[in-house]
């Protein structure tokens, strides 16, 4: 997060495992929105703590492309409303652009086994071609964070988010890289160290 002066991560889980706020380490501070919020709320909240941490790494469960994935895997696996991707990209943008949400350093996914080629490929295929470094796979508990974090690797920043999510609705998802045999979401990938 380029406001933050700690390293900013989004844990992502599609079994919604809400473990963030048990991570218990001096160097790590959390923050996990109650998940009855809308997600863009939930957005402004953690993007707001992330900016007055000062600590080495700042955790939180609050996606804040969260919206805009949403409804691009219900374009392309249910075909979902028409306009809505577009609605969501509108509202991500103007929060963005009002400096109340901001993309943070890193994406934590856990469970990627679990989700649907779709959902995969939002993370391994959407963003992590935006800035591959910065979409991490792996399985974890809150006492494996900490060993996860010193691991991560420096890489190219996140483009601005206009560009990131320009056209995403007429962006559909890569058969190839949502096959179960996807190199990107193998368990033996997904494992940390």
């Amino acid at each position: 997060m380029q406001r933050s002066a700690a390293t900013v991560v989004c844990v992502v889980s599609e079994t919604g495992a809400r473990w963030v706020d048990q991570v218990d380490a001096a160097n790590v501070g959390v923050c996990s929105p109650p998940a009855e919020q809308p997600v863009l709320e939930r957005a402004t909240v953690a993007t707001r703590m992330a900016t007055s941490a000062h600590i080495p790494y700042f955790v939180h469960d609050a996606d804040p492309l969260e919206l805009v994935a949403r409804s691009w895997v219900s374009l392309f696996d249910t075909n979902g409303p028409i306009g809505e991707v577009e609605v969501a990209t509108a509202e991500t943008l103007a929060r963005w652009r009002n400096e109340t949400l901001e993309l943070p350093d890193y994406y934590l996914v856990t469970d990627a086994d679990t989700m649907s080629p779709t959902r995969r490929h939002w993370f391994f295929g959407v963003l992590h071609e935006a800035a591959p470094a910065r979409v991490i796979p792996a399985r974890t508990l809150p006492s494996e964070l900490v060993t996860v974090l010193e691991e991560l690797k420096p890489g190219r920043w996140w483009p601005p988010l206009p560009q990131l999510l320009d056209g995403i609705e007429r962006r559909a998802p890569d058969a190839v890289a949502t096959t179960e045999g996807d190199p990107r979401t193998s368990a033996s990938l997904i494992r940390p160290r």
